[in-house]
């Protein structure tokens, strides 16, 4: 992802396609242990959002991830639209008026997104959600920027962690959201939410 607002507007792009790509796989992670509806959904949000995109091409980054938030809040069914929103929207909050985009801006912005999906979910590490993927992408952020790496390896990097953090998910114990009330059938499935949200971190690093 390139450090601007064209670049911002391109990971968003990228987000959209992986999302619609993955649907079938997201929305059968969810049947196993959720609704069953997470990969429609996300899909539907993201074919809302980039009809948005032509009107704030010419934003700064905190409008741009505001508008995706408000998309995905009145569009994504479930709880997702109103995490996923949250998220867009803190972040947007926290990079007001940004044209482009420092190492440091990028963790302020994903450390906000983080603090919004935690305070509206109710989330901890190590209960089965979203937040499993993206903490140790945050976590993996914070030492790059106290190393002083490049954007990009250090997004690399994050995505990884992402990645690494919602294949963990499988052996947890479910204990937020549907998958809640499997209980220990809840085990040996991957969360659907922390698929997800690895996508974004990954989006942030393919096709630059």
């Amino acid at each position: 992802m390139a450090a601007d607002r064209a670049g911002v507007l391109a990971w968003i792009r990228r987000s959209a396609e992986a999302i619609h790509e993955q649907r079938e796989i997201l929305t059968e992670l969810d049947r196993e242990i959720g609704d069953g509806d997470h990969g429609t959904n996300m899909d539907r949000g993201f074919a809302a959002v980039m009809t948005k995109l032509p009107d704030v091409a010419d934003a700064d980054i905190g409008t741009i991830l505001k508008t995706v938030g408000m998309t995905l809040v009145s569009t994504v069914g479930g709880a997702s639209g109103p995490l996923y929103g949250t998220a867009f929207l803190r972040a947007g909050t926290a990079l007001a008026g940004k044209q482009e985009l420092t190492l440091a801006d990028a963790l302020a912005g994903l450390q906000a997104a983080l603090d919004g999906v935690v305070a509206r979910g109710h989330a901890e590490r190590g209960e089965k959600t979203m937040v499993d993927a993206i903490a140790p992408a945050v976590d993996a952020l914070k030492a790059s920027v106290e190393h002083d790496d490049a954007l990009r390896q250090a997004l690399e990097t994050a995505a990884t962690a992402a990645e690494d953090g919602a294949k963990a998910t499988i052996p947890m114990l479910a204990k937020k959201g549907r998958a809640s009330y499997l209980g220990e059938r809840s085990i040996n499935h991957q969360d659907p939410g922390a698929t997800s949200a690895a996508l974004f971190f990954r989006a942030m690093v393919t096709g630059e």
